[in-house]
């Protein structure tokens, strides 16, 4: 599985942590940055990661910022993206399981050991198949085609 890291520099010390973790445990990360704490915007590079996605080059996106709301907005922008930002274990499973999500945006402040977990309780569950959560996931797709045109 190929999961993108993307962070602003509030979020690049928690991004090179995870990605070391996700590389012991055997997935293929691609890096897209920050790569220093020099300040940086993070809308561009929230855009980046979920290209990646769209285009089917990576599988899975984590985006870390200060708080994880910015990179949520940002990566929502972009169609075919459903982002949550994530602040605990239970809504790293629950966004997946509930409501689909291919990328988590999280706060670059979580401590590390909470943030393994929780990325990889998001990466290894599953949306559930079956109502309400089909049609509430549909839903969200049609508001998405709707308003993209």
């Amino acid at each position: 599985m190929k999961v993108g890291l993307v962070a602003d520099h509030r979020g690049y010390k928690l991004k090179e942590v995870l990605k070391l973790y996700l590389q012991e445990k055997g997935y293929e990360i691609i890096d897209l940055g920050t790569n220093n704490f020099e300040r940086v915007d993070y809308p561009l590079l929230a855009e980046s990661l979920c290209k990646k996605i769209t285009e089917k080059e990576v599988d899975y996106g984590i985006a870390l910022c200060g708080t994880g709301i910015g990179m949520s907005i940002a990566c929502n922008k972009v169609n075919g993206i459903i982002c949550g930002k994530i602040s605990t274990i239970k809504e790293a499973k629950l966004c997946k399981e509930h409501n689909n999500c291919n990328v988590i945006a999280m706060s670059g402040k979580i401590n590390k050991i909470k943030a393994k977990i929780m990325v990889t309780r998001f990466l290894k569950s599953k949306p559930i198949e079956e109502e309400p959560y089909i049609t509430r996931n549909r839903q969200l797709k049609e508001i998405e085609e709707r308003n993209s045109k």
